[in-house]
């Protein structure tokens, strides 16, 4: 299984897997400042909600060597913190990374990176546990032996410390023998489907079909799927959720073809002090990620750009939200507190 974070003992750094060259290279970036840190995030070379989480926390650990070796004051090293903290709005893990070990930065680096470490290994457990969980319920819920699934964005090994979220869902069902196909949305404007999920499903076997963006609605429509499973970003308290930008088609789509739309994440993801997804700030990413593609340009420079990162899917159009505490069903059970059950 491939592993996009890990802490490098002998270094004291943070080797991450670059996933803005994938899949043409596999290079490693080893991260030992704040700087490089945050970079790393807000160019997606580290990405997806859980994996954030665990590069939070391991990035208290960099911001407490870095203030070590140049003699940063607190109010310095609290505020390279807040930077990482920071580092991108929506998703709510990196934020939560950070917070799980910052109370214990007096007690020195050492206490922090075991903390940090705990993270990282809570997050592969859940993520097991939970695709356990969500299986069992698909296929309850479909009633079928082997089903066709459709899926968006990224949310496997590459997304996570290790195995994956809705991916982990997928992998799960193909290791029960009752998986037939994966439809695997390109994801644009940066293509984490394509040059992510389907070179995970391609080194795990598992079969897929890669289609663009515009033709997931009447993939379900047309009832070549079964159910789609998405991960999450953020899951406010009352269920609406927010992930990558396009969810929602799929989620209405599913909704006009009568089939389950699953969202898959970790209890971390659930953030209770976020009411409903109205309240969600959605992060808007650069306009040269919509205006070319592989580095060729696709429109005119000076055409006009929205690209917002996510967007939110609202609770009454999500058959089950799957976590590693259990599963709840927000279209069925209409609920403002409905995740306080399974919230981290």
């Amino acid at each position: 299984m491939v592993l996009a974070l890990q802490w490098q003992e002998d270094a004291q750094t943070i080797r991450l897997l670059d996933q803005t060259l994938l899949p043409v290279e596999e290079r490693y970036l080893d991260v030992d400042t704040v700087d490089a840190l945050v970079a790393a995030i807000q160019s997606l070379a580290v990405r997806g909600a859980p994996a954030l989480g665990a590069v939070g926390a391991l990035g208290v650990v960099v911001a407490m060597r870095q203030a070590e070796s140049e003699g940063w004051g607190d109010e310095r090293l609290q505020s390279e913190v807040d930077r990482i903290r920071l580092a991108r709005p929506t998703a709510v893990n990196l934020a939560w990374g950070v917070d799980q070990v910052r109370a214990a930065m007096p007690s020195g680096p050492e206490t922090v990176l075991k903390m940090a470490k705990a993270v990282v290994e809570e997050d592969e457990a859940a993520n097991r546990t939970l695709s356990r969980l969500g299986a069992d319920w698909i296929l309850d819920r479909t009633g079928k032996q082997q089903v066709r699934v459709v899926t968006h964005c990224n949310t496997g090994a590459l997304a996570t410390s290790a195995w994956g979220t809705a991916y982990g869902i997928i992998h799960e069902l193909h290791d029960r023998g009752a998986l037939e196909v994966v439809y695997v949305d390109e994801t644009r404007p940066l293509l984490q489907g394509a040059r992510l999920t389907s070179w995970e499903l391609t080194r795990d076997g598992i079969p897929h079909l890669l289609e663009v963006d515009g033709a997931a609605s009447s993939t379900i429509v047309r009832g070549l799927v079964d159910v789609a499973i998405i991960g999450a970003d953020r899951i406010t308290a009352n269920g609406d959720t927010a992930n990558k930008v396009g969810s929602l088609a799929l989620a209405l789509a599913c909704q006009r073809a009568g089939i389950p739309f699953v969202v898959a994440a970790p209890s971390s993801t659930v953030d209770l002090a976020t009411a409903h997804g109205d309240d969600i700030a959605i992060e808007e990413r650069d306009a040269a990620e919509v205006l070319s593609l592989g580095g060729h340009p696709t429109a005119l420079p000076s055409t006009p750009v929205y690209n917002p990162a996510f967007d939110v899917t609202p609770h009454d159009l999500i058959n089950a939200i799957v976590t590693d505490r259990g599963v709840v069903e927000p279209a069925a059970r209409p609920d403002p507190n409905l995740l306080a059950s399974v919230a981290s």
